[in-house]
């Protein structure tokens, strides 16, 4: 339920225009190719963690990411993500406390990330025609199943178990751009706590006459069906948690800020913003549960809050790591620096040699329909892996006659553990422009 994924979806992505057509270097200029087959395989099948899942129109995933699932960085001990998920989990522990001495909250980190739809939007009461969506931007195994976009997928079901506290972590999957913030997995942590009225209201002066409900009219700051003294209460409760949580991780004397924000399954909704090394990063999103939502699930007589904040990007601040696919390189000298004896021990990332990159540009001119950035960047990923380091759209061209949209990419290679050769960059780039015309249906630029 991170604010930031949330909200890049439904913007446009800038792009450089530019009139000159010269730009883009290399020799990527190939024939005209045939246009492709419509995307999905009709009457196959994906098998995907012992289920089968019947493909169509909206099957979209890859080798590359195929090849992630079931990876599960977060459960690999001694893995900065396991460090982190490990720290958080104890935090909860020692500060939540539930009956008899047992924790309060209840964690759940293995949980299938195949998804059906209606879990990963509907659940949520995310619209029909939200533009997180959009297959361009998600993995889908057919029109009803998918691989889980956030970790709040599992929300509703849990709610519906009975369960009134509980942290999910998980990976989770999106198709995005390519640069070193950017991956088409990463992994998420989620947290819900509910409050009964006695709850809620326990140790407040005159508790007893305050109510969680009410039928008014919404608000800025607060939903229709709740009272302002419940959701206050609520959302300092949520507040105070998380900058314990935050002060936990990265120690006493932090400053903290809170930005409104939207979110479709919580109101009032919030990012938390920390100042470290004295710049303001966002690190999560967070709000007041959206009563309909809790309804749903059968908890009408609770109120509560959630948040979610990405493993990866959390990881990156504390540990100073620079580029995301680190969490997927199997370098000795990558993983050592994480064995230590104790989770809350102090680790600061040493950069690996950094070899040289090998850049090479590709131009096309688009289809005249269904083309989406995130098919090219997907293709970039499968072909070229982990030796992609970023994709950048550097220029883009209108022909003035025909009025078709020509794109000039210029893709950066580099090994994270030695130096590659321009002849072996040259043989991925070959293979990227073809495939580009095959599957996509663009047009070699001339």
């Amino acid at each position: 339920m991170v604010c930031w994924a949330l909200r890049r979806v439904g913007l446009a992505r800038a792009h450089l225009a530019r009139k000159a057509s010269g730009v883009c270097r290399g020799h990527e200029h190939q024939p005209l190719g045939p246009r492709p087959a419509a995307p999905g395989a009709p009457g196959s099948a994906v098998e995907l963690l012992g289920k089968s899942y019947p493909q169509d129109d909206y099957s979209n995933l890859t080798r590359k990411v195929l090849s992630k699932v079931g990876r599960n960085l977060h459960n690999q001990p001694q893995h900065p993500l396991w460090l982190l998920k490990e720290r958080v989990k104890q935090h909860f522990y020692a500060q939540y406390p539930g009956r008899a001495g047992t924790p309060l909250f209840s964690v759940y980190d293995d949980l299938s990330p195949v998804v059906t739809t209606w879990q990963n939007f509907d659940s949520l009461l995310i619209p029909a025609d939200h533009p997180s969506r959009k297959k361009g931007d998600n993995y889908y195994l057919n029109a009803t199943h998918m691989l889980r976009a956030h970790t709040s997928a599992h929300q509703w079901d849990l709610l519906r178990a009975g369960l009134d506290a509980f942290l999910v972590v998980g990976d989770v999957y999106r198709r995005d751009q390519i640069d070193a913030q950017h991956y088409p997995v990463f992994h998420q942590l989620e947290a819900v706590r509910l409050f009964s009225r006695h709850q809620l209201f326990a140790g407040i002066k005159d508790g007893e006459n305050l109510q969680l409900f009410e039928q008014s009219s919404r608000s800025a700051h607060k939903q229709e069906t709740h009272t302002l003294e419940a959701t206050k209460l609520v959302e300092f409760d949520l507040k105070q948690t998380l900058t314990r949580l935050m002060t936990h991780i990265f120690g006493d004397g932090l400053d903290v800020r809170w930005v409104d924000c939207y979110f479709p399954f919580t109101h009032p909704s919030f990012e938390m913003e920390i100042n470290f090394h004295g710049e303001w990063l966002e690190v999560l999103g967070c709000g007041v549960m959206e009563q309909q939502l809790v309804n749903s699930a059968g908890a009408q007589d609770r109120i509560g809050w959630a948040f979610g904040l990405g493993l990866e990007r959390l990881a990156m601040i504390l540990y100073d790591i620079p580029d995301i696919r680190l969490f997927w390189s199997q370098d000795e000298r990558f993983l050592k620096q994480f064995r230590v004896p104790d989770i809350n021990q102090k680790v600061t990332f040493q950069p690996l040699s950094k070899y040289p990159a090998v850049i090479n540009d590709i131009s096309f001119w688009l289809p005249r329909e269904n083309y989406t950035e995130n098919d090219f960047y997907d293709l970039v990923r499968t072909i070229g892996g982990d030796l992609v380091e970023k994709v950048d759209l550097i220029d883009k061209f209108e022909h003035p006659k025909t009025h078709r949209t020509s794109h000039c990419y210029r893709i950066t290679y580099r090994h994270m553990e030695r130096t590659l050769s321009q002849r072996e960059v040259g043989g991925i780039h070959q293979a990227v422009q073809e495939a580009a015309v095959r599957q996509l249906g663009v047009e070699g630029r001339f």
